[in-house]
C-alpha cells in the first residue's frame, strides 16, 4: 500500500487562494455546462413527447430555448475573460493576485 501517491497531488501547505479560485471557477463554468445540456435534452423530450398538445409543447419550447440562452451565456462569459485577457496581458485562468512590496 503507497501511502505516498504520486502525481497531480499537492501539499497542502502548498495551496494558495488563487489556484483554489481557479478551480472553482472552472467547475462552476463545468457544471453549469452540464446542467444547461442536460435542460436542453430533457425540454427536447417533453418537446417530443407533449402529443400535439399546444400548451406542453409551448412548455417544453420555452425550456429548451432557456437552456440554449444558458448555455451561450456560459460561454460567452467564458470567451469575454479570454478576449480581455488577451487585450490586457492578464492570465485570469491563473488568476494571479498582484502584490504590495513595501520597501
Amino acid at each position: 500500500m503507497n501511502l505516498f501517491p504520486e502525481g497531480q497531488f499537492v501539499r497542502l501547505p502548498d495551496v494558495r487562494i488563487e489556484t483554489m479560485i481557479q478551480a472553482a471557477i472552472t467547475i462552476v463554468l463545468i457544471v453549469a455546462a452540464i446542467i444547461f445540456f442536460f435542460m436542453l435534452i430533457i425540454g427536447g423530450i417533453r418537446w417530443m413527447l407533449s402529443g400535439g398538445d399546444k400548451s406542453q409543447a409551448e412548455s417544453a419550447r420555452g425550456q429548451v430555448t432557456g437552456a440554449l440562452i444558458g448555455l451561450v451565456i456560459v460561454f460567452a462569459a467564458w470567451a469575454i475573460f479570454t478576449l480581455l485577457g488577451s487585450l490586457f496581458g492578464v492570465n485570469f485562468a491563473a488568476f494571479d493576485i498582484p502584490t504590495f512590496i513595501s520597501g
